[in-house]
C-alpha cells in the first residue's frame, strides 16, 4: 500500500528529481514492499521513527549496525566526547592503537587490524592484501554470497566489465567437493578462499557452516599457500564475542568486519596474522576519514559492552522465543514458515511461496501493526530488545497471519517480483 499525501512521499518526489532513481543500493524501492517508508527520522533502542511520526520494532537494525540499541547512551557519550576533542585530524589519535590492540585481543587469530569505513572497503582490502601474500591472482567463494559492492564483487552487472570480475571461481556454499574443484582449477594461481561464516544470501534459506567444508577450506588454503578470509562484516559478533568460525574451531588469516563494531558509527576492519603482516604494510589503502577518532571511541565502548555484558546470551534467549512463537503461530494459521539461520539473524521465508507473494504481504502487514522486517533478507535482533517487544513482535505476527490467510485466494502479484527473480543468487 503506497502512502499518499505522506511527508516520504514528498521525499520521494524531491529525491526523484536530484538522487538517479530516487534511491539506490539496499533500500532502493524496488527492493522493498509498497508502503515501506523510505525516509526515517530517529530511532532510540529497538525502534525507529519514520519521517511521518510512525514507530516500528525494528527487525533490520539498519541492516546490522545497530548491537546495542538505537542511540545507546553509553556508546554515543564516548563519541561525544571525543568529537569535543577532534575526529578527523591530520592524522589519527592514539584511539587508533587502543582499538587495535582491544580488537587483536579479542580475536583468536588476529595479530594486527587496520581501520577503514564500510564492508566494501574491508573485503577489497582482504582481497589486495591476498594477492600481495601470494603473488597470486585467482579467488575462489561462494555462488551467491554478497562481499559487497566493489566491481569485482557487485551483485548487480551494469558498469562491471569482464576484466572487473576476471581471475574468480565459484563453489557452492558447505559442498566439499565443489570447492575443491573450484581449488584445483585455480591451480598454482590461487591466492585466497573468500568464505562468509554463514550461508547468508539473499532470496533463499540461511545455513551454518558444515565442519568439513570449513576445516577443507582450511586444509587446501595451507597446502596451496593461499590465504582463507572469512567475510564477517554481517555477522561478527553476532555469534560469538570472537571470529564466527571459531565456533567450530577453524580460524583464517584474515577476517572482515564492519556493521556492528562501533554500534551505527561508521567503521570498519580488516584484521589478519602475522602471515599476512607484511603484505598488508605493503599494500596501498587510505581514506580522508579512514583515522576518524570518534567512530574509534565509539568502537572502544561498543568492544567494551561486547566484552563484560551479557548481550549474546540474551540475544540468543530473545531470538529462540521469536523463532518458536512465530513457528506456534504460522502453523495455528495454516502455513509453513521456514525460519533458518542463527537465531540472533532470522530469515522467515514461506513454503509454496516461489515470487515471494506471500512474503512481502507477510512484512507489509507486521508493519502496518508496527513491527520492521523483510520479506527476503535476514534480520538481526539487537540488545536493546526486551522479552515484552518479542511479544510485540508475536502478537503482531497472529494478525498478520490471519490477515494473510484472508487475502491468500486473491492475492496479487507483485510487479516488482519479476526484477527479485533476476537478481543473482
Amino acid at each position: 500500500m503506497t502512502r499518499v499525501n505522506s511527508r516520504d512521499q514528498a521525499l520521494r518526489e524531491r529525491a526523484a528529481a536530484v538522487i538517479p532513481g530516487g534511491m539506490y543500493g539496499h533500500q532502493s524501492t524496488a527492493l522493498l514492499p509498497d508502503g515501506y517508508p523510505q525516509f526515517f527520522e530517529r530511532g532510540e533502542g529497538a525502534h525507529i521513527w519514520d519521517v511521518d511520526g510512525r514507530r516500528y520494532l525494528d527487525f533490520m537494525c539498519a541492516y546490522g549496525p545497530n548491537l546495542f540499541g538505537y542511540a545507546d547512551p553509553r556508546v554515543d557519550a564516548a563519541f561525544v566526547r571525543q568529537l569535543g576533542q577532534g575526529d578527523t585530524l591530520t592524522g589519527p589519535t592514539a584511539l587508533m592503537v587502543e582499538l587495535a590492540e582491544a580488537f587483536t585481543a579479542m580475536v583468536t587469530h588476529a595479530d594486527w587490524a587496520i581501520f577503514c569505513k564500510n564492508g566494501t572497503d574491508a573485503t577489497s582490502m582482504a582481497l589486495v592484501t591476498a594477492r600481495a601474500h601470494t603473488k597470486r591472482k585467482t579467488v575462489v567463494r561462494a555462488k551467491g554470497a554478497y562481499h559487497g559492492a566493489a566491481a569485482w564483487c557487485t551483485p548487480r552487472p551494469p558498469g562491471v566489465i569482464d576484466s572487473d570480475r576476471a581471475n574468480q571461481l565459484f563453489c557452492d556454499y558447505n559442498d566439499v567437493a565443489s570447492l575443491e574443484a573450484a581449488v584445483a582449477q585455480a591451480g598454482d594461481d590461487l591466492a585466497c578462499v573468500f568464505a562468509a561464516p554463514i550461508k547468508h544470501d539473499a532470496f533463499i534459506d540461511q545455513a551454518e557452516p558444515d565442519l568439513s567444508y570449513a576445516r577443507r577450506a582450511r586444509e587446501l588454503c595451507d597446502q596451496t599457500g593461499a590465504l582463507l578470509v572469512v567475510d564477517d562484516v554481517r555477522a561478527g559478533f553476532r555469534l560469538a564475542r570472537d571470529c564466527s568460525w571459531s565456533k567450530i574451531g577453524v580460524q583464517p588469516d584474515l577476517s572482515t568486519w564492519g556493521k556492528c563494531i562501533a554500534n551505527g558509527h561508521g567503521l570498519s576492519a580488516l584484521l589478519g596474522s602475522d602471515k599476512a603482516r607484511a603484505a598488508a604494510a605493503a599494500i596501498y589503502v587510505t581514506g580522508s576519514f579512514w583515522f576518524q577518532a570518534a567512530p574509534m571511541a565509539a568502537a572502544l565502548e561498543t568492544l567494551r559492552l561486547i566484552r563484560e555484558t551479557d548481550y549474546l546470551e540474551r540475544l540468543n534467549s530473545l531470538g529462540g522465543r521469536l523463532r518458536s512463537g512465530l513457528d506456534e503461530r504460522a502453523r495455528a494459521a495454516g502455513f509453513s514458515l521456514r525460519q533458518t539461520g542463527p537465531v540472533t539473524m532470522p530469515l522467515f521465508l514461506f513454503d509454496d511461496d516461489p515470487d515471494l507473494r506471500r512474503g512481502f504481504c507477510f512484512a507489509s502487514e507486521m508493519l502496518e501493526r508496527g513491527v520492521y522486517v523483510h520479506p527476503w533478507h535476514n534480520m538481526f535482533l539487537c540488545a536493546a530488545m526486551t522479552d515484552a517487544d518479542i511479544e510485540t513482535a508475536l502478537d503482531a505476527a497472529e494478525g498478520a497471519f490471519a490477515a494473510l490467510r484472508s487475502r491468500a485466494p486473491g492475492l496479487e502479484p507483485v510487479e516488482k517480483l519479476a526484477f527479485l527473480s533476476a537478481a543473482p543468487r
